[in-house]
C-alpha cells in the first residue's frame, strides 16, 4: 500500500498484512456507530494509526461501555445522532467530508429483533439507504466498507461454508434486514457510487468476541456479567456452532479492505471475514475454554429448545478475503477467547480498558510475523 501524499516516503504494509500507518496517516475516518463494541475498537485503531476520525453513533446503551471506558470523547468527533435519521444523517456527513466511510449502526441482535422488528428493519435498511445516500454528495469521497454479518445467506443447515455469491436470506428479522442492507448496498454501487469514483463494499463478519463488550444476549457478555455476580450461565443452546473471531481479525480485514479499494476500486463487491472452516466452534466448547480463562463460572445448559429460532450451524468461505485482501486468521479460537478473559479480568481489577486494547493491538502486529509499524 503506498502513501498517496506527494514527496513522501512509502512505507508500505508489511508482508503480514497490517493496516500501514503511512496510508491512514491524516486520513479523514468517518464511522458510523462509532459509539460500540467494534466501533470503539475500530476508532482506536484508527487513532493509533494517525487517522482524523469522527463518528456517528447514538450515546452507548451499556453500563459500562468500551467508548467511555476507552475515553474515545477525547480522541473521536462524535455526533450523537439516529443513523435512521435522513436529513441529520446528510449533514453531519457533508460537514466532515470524510474520504473513507465505515458504517457500522445497527441494531446488530437477533434476540432483540424479535422484540421489536421495525426498529430492526429500520435501522439496518433504511439507515443503510440513508448512510449511502449521503455519501452520493461528497465530492471527495473515495471508498465506503460497510459491514454487514455471516448471517445475511439463506441458511438450511448445509454441512459447507457460505461463499459470497450464494443466496441471501434471513429467517429472523436481524438477518433478513442484513440480507435487505446487502441489496441496498450492491444497489447504491452499480447505479450511483462507482460512477463517482467511490468503491463501495460490504464484509460479512463472523460472530465476533473481545474484551470491552457488555451487550445483552451475547455469550461471553452474558457470561462475564453472570460469573461475575456468582450466577449461573444460563445456555439456550449449547450445540450451536459459529465462526467465532477476536474483534481484532475483521477489523484489520476492514481497514485492509478500505486500503485496497483506495487502490483498486474495482476491487468493490462482498467480502466474507472469518476464522478457518475448521475453528468454528460451538457455544460449549467456548464457554469451556471462557470458564478456563475467567477461572470461575457455573454454567447451566439447556435442551437446545428454548427461545426463537436460531441458525444451529454457520461457517464462512473467506478465501476471497485471503487473495484479495492478504489476511488470514491470526488468533484461533483459543487464543482469542483466552485474550477476551484476560481482558475482562484485568479491566475488574482495576487496568484501564485503552491500556488493554492497546496491548492487544500490538499483539495482533506481532503474530503476522512482522514488526509493528508506529
Amino acid at each position: 500500500m503506498h502513501s498517496t501524499t506527494p514527496g513522501t516516503v512509502d512505507e508500505a504494509a508489511p508482508a503480514g498484512a497490517n493496516p500501514s500507518p503511512a496510508f491512514w496517516r491524516g486520513k479523514r475516518v468517518f464511522i458510523t456507530g462509532h459509539s460500540g463494541f467494534k466501533g470503539s475498537w475500530l476508532s482506536l485503531w484508527l487513532h493509533r494509526l494517525g487517522a482524523e476520525v469522527s463518528g456517528l453513533a447514538l450515546p452507548p446503551v451499556t453500563t459500562p461501555n468500551l467508548f467511555g471506558l476507552a475515553g474515545l470523547e477525547n480522541l473521536v468527533t462524535s455526533h450523537m445522532e439516529d443513523i435512521r435519521d435522513a436529513r441529520a444523517v446528510a449533514d453531519i456527513v457533508a460537514l466532515r467530508d470524510p474520504e473513507i466511510i465505515f458504517h457500522l449502526a445497527a441494531q446488530p441482535l437477533v434476540r432483540a429483533s424479535y422484540r421489536d422488528p421495525l426498529e430492526t428493519i429500520s435501522t439496518n435498511v433504511q439507515g443503510t439507504a440513508n448512510l449511502l445516500d449521503a455519501v452520493r454528495a461528497l465530492p471527495g469521497a473515495r471508498v465506503v466498507v460497510a459491514i454487514t454479518t455471516d448471517k445475511v445467506y439463506d441458511n438450511r443447515e448445509q454441512l459447507f461454508p457460505f461463499r459470497e455469491d450464494d443466496r441471501l436470506g434471513g429467517h429472523d428479522p436481524y438477518s433478513a434486514s442484513k440480507a435487505a442492507a446487502e441489496l441496498i448496498i450492491a444497489s447504491y454501487r452499480d447505479a450511483f457510487l462507482s460512477k463517482q469514483g467511490v468503491a463501495l463494499a460490504s464484509a460479512r463478519a463472523g460472530n465476533v468476541i473481545g474484551g470491552g463488550d457488555w451487550s445483552e444476549d451475547r455469550l461471553i457478555p452474558d457470561a462475564v456479567r453472570a460469573w461475575t455476580g456468582g450466577q449461573p450461565l444460563e445456555v439456550r443452546r449449547p450445540e450451536a456452532t459459529r465462526p467465532w473471531q477476536h474483534v481484532l481479525e475483521p477489523l484489520c480485514a476492514y481497514l485492509r479492505l478500505a486500503e485496497e479499494l483506495w487502490q483498486t476500486p474495482e476491487l468493490a463487491g462482498a467480502y466474507n471475514i472469518g476464522p478457518e472452516t475448521h475453528e468454528a466452534a460451538s457455544v460449549r466448547e467456548v464457554i469451556a475454554r471462557a470458564r478456563e480463562g475467567f477461572r470461575e463460572g457455573a454454567v447451566a445448559w439447556g435442551d437446545g429448545n428454548g427461545g426463537p429460532h436460531e441458525a444451529g450451524w454457520l461457517a464462512l468461505e473467506i478465501a476471497k478475503a485471503r487473495h484479495f485482501l492478504n489476511v488470514s486468521p491470526r488468533w484461533p479460537v483459543q487464543e482469542g477467547i483466552r485474550r477476551t478473559m484476560d481482558w475482562y479480568r484485568r479491566q475488574a481489577g482495576g487496568e484501564k480498558a485503552a491500556a488493554l486494547c492497546a496491548e492487544d493491538i500490538s499483539a495482533f502486529h506481532r503474530a503476522s510475523g512482522t514488526a509493528e509499524c508506529s
